[in-house]
């Protein structure tokens, strides 16, 4: 029996003994050290903290080496992802028509109420503040923007929420909780507050309906006007501008002409003072010239006896019969 056991008792003599147990060692502590290399993804940045002091606050994508747990800790953070955050009710709420009144009516500057579901979408900004600062950053967020919402909100007609001043309030609140944010050191960055959906109580839908439509059809009563206004003015202005011309063109073409005839007496006169008799016979002939082939003539012989009595037509007729 002493002879089976034997080299069992060999192996485990020498699996303890003093020659081995460094080399056990060395590659323990080798791989203690090396399980401080780690890899950060490009959509990534990292935050290295030293016994729970941040030792790295941004660590940029790449391979990189931290100190061994528990010395050094890598957390890891998306840095470049859209982070959503819903105000008033879920983000599935949207999609599926359910409201929640508790958490989405605000009252408005003229004592309405109101139901508003608020999409937040946000980034990290600085990956230290974000993982130590809060302990709840999203429920933070939403409870900096949901302030300043009911702030704003609370200062504003409801017909001006529900129709012009929606983008408005929007730019504003989100400029308002970016400040608040970064006073309380969140490291965050709002990338937009997006007023999802505005509408009326229940019990009130129908007189709010009753309202749009009726500024719906005064904004197009004078959108029409101001189309047909545009549309004849333009006209008129034109039609105006064509008659100048055309009394311009009028007045310049008859002006042309006593002109001409002006200079063309002028003309003559002079040679009329020249030569009367050669003028004044020229200046007859030349009359005669227009006249003559615009009437009828009638060419008589002076031989000729011509009775020149004058009969009326019924007389004409009574003669006849």
């Amino acid at each position: 029996m002493s002879t089976l056991f034997a080299p069992a008792q060999d192996v485990a003599q020498g699996a303890h003994s003093p020659r081995r147990l460094p080399r056990i060692i060395l590659v323990i502590c080798g791989l203690w050290l090396l399980s401080g290399v780690y890899l950060v993804q490009p959509d990534q940045q990292a935050v290295v903290t030293r016994f729970g002091g941040v030792s790295a606050p941004r660590v940029t994508p790449g391979l990189h080496y931290a100190l061994p747990w528990p010395i050094d800790r890598v957390y890891k953070l998306k840095v470049q992802q859209t982070r959503r955050l819903a105000i008033g009710g879920d983000l599935s709420d949207g999609v599926l028509g359910r409201t929640q009144p508790n958490a989405s009516q605000f009252i408005t500057g003229d004592q309405n109420i109101i139901n508003m579901n608020v999409v937040v979408q946000y980034s990290v900004g600085d990956p230290a503040r974000f993982l130590f600062h809060s302990q709840d950053v999203p429920a933070l967020i939403g409870a900096v923007v949901e302030s300043e919402l009911a702030r704003r909100i609370g200062h504003t007609r409801v017909d001006d929420v529900l129709t012009t001043e929606k983008v408005a309030i929007q730019n504003g609140v989100r400029r308002s909780a970016q400040a608040g944010l970064d006073e309380y050191q969140t490291g965050v960055i709002l990338a937009s507050v997006n007023i999802d959906s505005v509408t009326p109580p229940a019990e009130a839908a129908d007189a709010f309906r009753d309202v749009a439509s009726a500024r719906a059809d005064a904004i197009r009563t004078v959108s029409e006007s101001q189309g047909y206004s545009n549309d004849l003015l333009p006209r008129a202005r034109g039609e105006a501008t064509q008659m100048l011309e055309s009394a311009q063109a009028y007045k310049e073409s008859k002006v042309n002409i006593a002109e001409g005839d002006a200079s063309r007496f002028t003309q003559i006169a002079a040679e009329y003072a020249k030569a009367a008799k050669v003028t004044s016979d020229r200046t007859y002939i030349e009359a005669m010239e227009q006249i003559l082939p615009r009437i009828k003539k009638m060419i008589l012989d002076p031989n000729d006896k011509l009775d020149l009595t004058i009969v009326r037509r019924g007389d004409s007729a009574a003669t006849k019969k």
